[in-house]
């Protein structure tokens, strides 16, 4: 496995890892995994706390271009979506359409030039948040399909999931610590998508 593999993880807190105590996440829990398989992965974790998908929009290209170059095998995962429906001054952060607007932007352009993949929003602990970030989940499995990027559901089976609703309901109520990251990234891993 001589080849260098580079991975950017796009998104917002919850791609960082924020509250995580071992500062993984499940994007270093994925990467940590791949690399003791024996892949050569260089992985850069661009998420932001507080970022939305506008934010995204506007960053993605220059940062990933810093990192990923012609000579190795780039690929990027986006996960965006909490933030976008957060509401902020009595209403939604990013319009609903919008936020499948700029996604779709971002997954037409980074089609043409790395490896792709897109991983859905985890649920909150708020009822009426969940709802909108279900909907938007779903809009956003929609504009993957309709680019042909891979989608990966981690809301659905993280909604019914004892460990990751405990530390996010125990911690700020957006959230997990290591147990809830740790189930995100078996979630990604077990999906036929996750390249590793």
């Amino acid at each position: 496995m001589g080849q260098d593999i580079r991975i950017c993880f796009l998104g917002d807190s919850l791609v960082h890892g924020t509250k995580d105590e071992k500062a993984l996440g499940w994007a270093g829990r994925l990467c940590a995994s791949a690399i003791a398989q024996g892949f050569p992965i260089t992985y850069y974790n661009l998420g932001i706390r507080g970022d939305t998908s506008e934010g995204i929009k506007q960053r993605w290209e220059y940062e990933c271009a810093l990192r990923l170059g012609d000579d190795c095998d780039s690929r990027l995962v986006l996960s965006c979506g909490v933030n976008d429906t957060a509401i902020k001054n009595g209403s939604q952060r990013v319009p609903f359409e919008d936020s499948r607007s700029n996604v779709r932007e971002i997954l037409t352009q980074a089609k043409q030039k790395y490896q792709l993949l897109m991983v859905s929003p985890p649920p909150v602990v708020d009822e009426a948040h969940n709802e909108r970030i279900k909907a938007l989940s779903q809009a956003f499995a929609d504009e993957s399909q309709l680019v042909g990027i891979p989608y990966i559901d981690v809301f659905f089976p993280l909604f019914k999931d004892k460990v990751h609703l405990r530390e996010v309901s125990k911690n700020d109520g957006a959230h997990p610590k290591q147990g809830g990251y740790g189930k995100m990234a078996e979630i990604v891993k077990a999906s036929p998508h996750w390249w590793f």
